[in-house]
């Protein structure tokens, strides 16, 4: 199967665009999502607590415990969100919602349409515990053909068609659906020269666990982005070791800054030391290997709900970059050009 006419062309839920209509993009978010484990998609939002303005730091710090901030699906507020980012020079997001946390295509075709923010969205599968057992059960074929599918014609139902595979959920160790799912995805990039989007697990030698298998077959790490460096990847000899091997490196925590991490105990860094950290890589030659966003998957990280949205890197982290010695061209560089060329099929 061939993606014909794709070259150079980023793929949006509302169809191809070019290159330079993609402009600033973040990366790495979340628009839509369901983020409780499946054993909890109960109706037991009616004994939630409200999230207000009273409660809002409580909630925000111990993300997890209460299941309405882990939903990610009231439309209207969702319109409000990204027409503020939109106002503030924001023109493309990369939704990495997959299987297993509640993809609507529907729904961003039609609010891309709305706020006239493009978006481009993920196929593939999250980590495993968020699987159901037909999932589960897949062989590297059945995933294949699912992601193809979703690429090359649409998701169930519809001709909205995904722009690049992702985020595939990873765990520490890998699983075995895990490993299909990483596989199915390397036959697809090596046809099409679509880019892989890889949540690693919570674990420092995550990522390296990860490459690993992916070098047991053809991978272009140009066109692999290892995500979720913030919680993932303290030590700079670990992010060169993978930098020099041309895998792409994603922050994508930015906007978060506590000390109480919902997925486990990491010292997870503040904006500034992201910043002097990838200016310092930038330095060292890596400019194009390096993408940044917030991955915005819970309520109280939405403006609505007292948070920094999706505006924060455009009208806060920008200004920063320039406080702390970026260039324009820096800035440029990770933020319109690195997601452009990741974006754009190869063939």
């Amino acid at each position: 199967m061939t993606n014909i006419g794709m070259k150079d062309l980023a793929q949006t839920v509302n169809g191809p665009i070019k290159k330079n209509e993609l402009g600033f993009t973040l990366m790495h978010e979340h628009i839509f999502c369901d983020l409780r484990k499946p054993e909890k998609r109960i109706d037991l939002l009616n004994e939630q607590e409200e999230i207000t303005i009273k409660n809002r730091f409580e909630v925000n710090y111990f993300q997890n415990k209460n299941q309405q901030n882990l939903i990610l699906d009231e439309y209207e507020k969702a319109i409000y969100e990204l027409k503020a980012y939109r106002e503030f020079g924001g023109r493309s997001i990369v939704e990495l919602s997959t299987i297993g946390i509640n993809p609507e295509p529907i729904k961003l075709s039609k609010i891309s349409k709305e706020t006239g923010v493009n978006i481009i969205l993920g196929t593939g599968c999250y980590t495993e515990d968020y699987l159901d057992e037909k999932i589960l059960n897949f062989s590297v074929e059945d995933l294949e053909i699912l992601m193809s599918q979703h690429l090359h014609d649409g998701f169930e139902g519809t001709n909205i068609r995904a722009g690049l595979i992702g985020e595939l959920g990873c765990s520490w160790h890998l699983k075995d659906i895990e490993k299909k799912s990483l596989q199915a995805a390397l036959g697809i990039q090596d046809e099409i020269g679509v880019t892989i989007s890889i949540h690693p697990g919570k674990h420092r030698d995550s990522p390296k666990e990860i490459i690993k298998f992916l070098e047991k077959y053809k991978v272009n790490p140009s066109k692999t982005i290892i995500c979720h460096v913030d919680r993932t990847l303290t030590n700079l000899e670990d992010i060169l070791f993978i930098l020099n091997k041309g895998y792409v490196l994603e922050w994508d925590f930015f906007g978060i800054e506590t000390s109480n991490y919902w997925f486990g105990k990491f010292d997870l860094p503040t904006d500034y030391m992201r910043l002097d950290l990838i200016i310092e890589l930038i330095q060292k030659g890596y400019a194009n290997q390096i993408t940044i966003s917030h991955d915005i998957c819970i309520r109280t990280r939405l403006s609505c709900y007292g948070g920094h949205g999706y505006s924060h890197i455009n009208k806060h982290v920008v200004p920063l970059m320039l406080e702390r010695g970026w260039s324009e061209e820096n800035i440029e560089q990770i933020l319109v050009t690195n997601p452009a060329n990741m974006l754009c099929y190869l063939n």
